[in-house]
């Protein structure tokens, strides 16, 4: 039905009246964008399909999200526009989907697009599927009218709609050959054991080694893969894993891509050298962005970095939280309807602003009265340059200066949908930031998120939204990602609760994901799998796979319970990871990473009495970093721990020192 009411003539009265779509019931704020389309957009659920179905006819499927600008662009010059509205509600039932909502079925389309087309993927993603579901053609973003090689949105509407009336049976029937590719995609070997650190060595000649991350633009920062790198570098030592790291993060703490007023990075940068983000900030890669300079600050000691992490942990917890109280997903790019413009200023306005203290922002940034974004400017910090520690406190007045001045403009869009795997990874990462920053305040916020997030998840464990499992509303992250929370408080604190409850939810996530064929764990529930092939995700992309972090949580549980059940995980998870790796690699450093601690297997046990174990405990949690399993013993005796390394047990260490002194000489950690 068309949400556009006729026009009715009452005597000399003309009256036209506006209805929402579905989508005004939908609680995503993506979705809530669309909701006074003229589209007659529907979402992605058995209704929906049920639909497409009885009424014989294809699917446009549009995925988006809602900080997403080429989504925003292609909603303003299409599905607001009443001609090609119309074109889409006679000739398709419209589906729109939140990407963030359901990452499953993203996934899976975003792979169909390459395999029918061979084509990139991204967003706005723009599929075509027949009345069953199953895609048979697609694309990205769409203009309204022809250009560089981009048909228009409307000759694609027509011609798809005549291509599937002509064709119809010929498509439907082509529906196997297409889950057939699917099963294939994932390439496996034979191989279930071998080494993983010739895999980093390998990578290292696809990086840029001026400007850090992969050769060429977009420039994505892909912090799964140099995590991995520094984790090998700490245990070898080997400087070649060193400096791709570095040269990351001084790239990314320099440049445009960095908000230098605020912190946090941007998603992306559309140039090779970092200086022209995509301004759209999410939590997914800042979490990592945080993570990795931990790690980096916690190895160098630089203030540098360490001013950096501070300013974005300060930044998520000021401008990340919503009504609940926890972590919301992402700021839009746009502002006002224009890219950037939060971000960027003229250089005369900075001129004008700053008055006699230009002259000392100009020595800390590049600026030119051209700028270097379609005339605007940018923040880029210039290299090596070195200041005083007057002219260091005047620069900070001036950043104050101009973050004031910036907020009175109009801020860009935020999605404060909450995803609990994200949000369960931001306090697992920025628990680790607390001890290393060695700030009380942050460790106890952390502590008491970690109290809502348990608290929200009680009854059931769910992605956004509690639906009861009428849909699909929880993903394999979300569970190990939980999961990976619970047994980092038992790490902590030696919080009893959570580990029962790790243990309970980690054997859930098997019964309600592994899927045996594959000998993986798919994305979504195998048993309510609304999607025409199984969601089998090996790859790590926004953030580490689900199935590397499952393994992980799986070696701490058999350390500290001594349950062969995880045993037997483990050995059948470490061959098949195994299988998947030669081919893809590339995408998958955080398995790497994590057979390796697998392999290593080191443990320290802390025997004592509690206030003797609680003296110690977060020293020696920051020295292993979540990279060895911690076990509690708590007995009437002095305090003494012991490291074991594949059983291979040290004699009792009884300080602090001791403990140090045995990891430098005895392990890699």
């Amino acid at each position: 039905m068309s949400q556009w009411l006729g026009i009715f003539f009452l005597e000399n009265l003309t009256t036209i009246t506006k209805l929402s779509n579905i989508l005004k019931n939908e609680k995503s704020p993506y979705l809530q964008q669309h909701k006074d389309n003229p589209v007659d957009w529907f979402p992605w659920n058995k209704e929906t399909l049920d639909k497409a179905k009885k009424e014989k006819k294809p699917i446009f499927l549009s995925v988006g999200y809602a900080s997403c600008h080429w989504c925003h662009v292609m909603a303003h010059e299409s599905f607001e526009n009443e001609e090609t509205a119309k074109l889409m509600n006679d000739k398709f039932i419209n589906i729109k989907v939140d990407r963030e909502e359901r990452p499953d079925l993203d996934y899976v389309f975003q792979k169909s697009l390459s395999i029918l087309t061979g084509a990139q993927g991204g967003w706005p993603l723009s599929m075509f599927l027949d009345e069953n579901g199953v895609p048979f053609t697609g694309g990205t973003y769409f203009p309204p009218k022809e250009i560089q090689g981009r048909p228009d949105f409307k000759k694609v509407l027509n011609n798809v709609h005549n291509v599937y009336n002509e064709n119809r049976e010929k498509i439907l029937a082509q529906a196997p050959q297409v889950k057939e590719i699917f099963t294939k995609i994932n390439q496996r070997s034979a191989v279930l054991n071998q080494p993983l650190e010739p895999f980093v060595e390998k990578i290292i000649n696809y990086l840029d080694e001026n400007n850090g991350s992969f050769k060429g633009a977009p420039k994505f920062p892909q912090f799964y893969l140099f995590d991995a790198m520094f984790y090998f570098y700490l245990k070898t030592k080997n400087k070649n894993y060193f400096k791709p790291v570095e040269v990351l993060l001084n790239n990314l703490c320099s440049k445009g891509i960095y908000d230098q007023l605020e912190g946090g990075i941007s998603r992306y940068a559309v140039d090779e050298k970092w200086i022209i983000p995509h301004f759209e900030k999410m939590l997914y890669d800042n979490i990592q962005f945080i993570d990795l300079l931990t790690k980096f600050y916690q190895n160098t000691k630089n203030d540098y970095f360490k001013n950096k992490l501070l300013q974005t942990i300060q930044y998520f917890n000021n401008e990340f939280k919503n009504k609940e109280e926890l972590y919301g997903s992402a700021y839009d790019a746009d502002s006002e309807g224009v890219e950037g413009k939060y971000y960027t200023w003229k250089y005369k306005d900075l001129e004008n602003l700053l008055g006699n203290d230009f002259e000392i922002f100009k020595k800390k940034y590049s600026k030119n009265e051209k700028g270097n974004f379609e005339g605007l400017n940018i923040l880029v910090e210039k290299n090596n340059i070195q200041f005083s520690e007057k002219e260091n406190v005047l620069i900070s007045k001036i950043e104050q200066k101009l973050l004031n001045e910036r907020n009175r403009r109009t801020k860009p869009f935020f999605d404060g949908k909450v995803q609990t795997d994200l949000n369960c990874y931001w306090i697992y990462t920025t628990l680790f930031s607390s001890l290393i920053l060695n700030d009380k305040k942050l460790l106890l916020k952390n502590l008491d998120n970690s109290k809502k997030i348990i608290h929200k998840l009680t009854k059931n464990i769910f992605h956004c939204y509690d639906k009861d499992h009428k849909e699909v509303d929880v993903f394999l992250e979300d569970y190990v990602y939980f999961s990976l929370l619970l047994i980092t408080l038992y790490e902590l604190n030696h919080d009893m609760p959570a580990l029962k409850n790790c243990e309970i939810k980690m054997r859930e996530t098997w019964d309600l994901f592994y899927n045996d064929e594959y000998k993986l764990l798919q994305k979504n529930p195998k048993l309510n799998n609304d999607l025409f092939v199984n969601p089998i995700d090996i790859f790590d992309v926004n953030i580490p796979n689900g199935n590397s972090i499952f393994l992980l949580i799986c070696n701490k549980l058999k350390n500290v319970t001594n349950d062969k059940y995880w045993d037997e995980k483990i050995d059948l998870l470490s061959k098949s990871y195994n299988s998947y790796i030669s081919y893809n690699f590339s995408q998958m450093f955080s398995y790497l990473k994590i057979l390796d601690i697998c392999e290593k297997n080191i443990t320290i046990t802390l025997h004592g009495k509690k206030d003797q174990i609680n003296k110690y405990k977060n020293e020696i949690f920051k020295l292993f970093m979540g990279n060895v399993s911690i076990i509690y013993n708590v007995t009437e005796d002095n305090f003494f721990s012991v490291i074991c390394k594949n059983k291979t047990c040290s004699d009792k260490l009884k300080s602090l020192d001791d403990i140090k002194k045995y990891i430098e000489m005895s392990i890699d950690v």
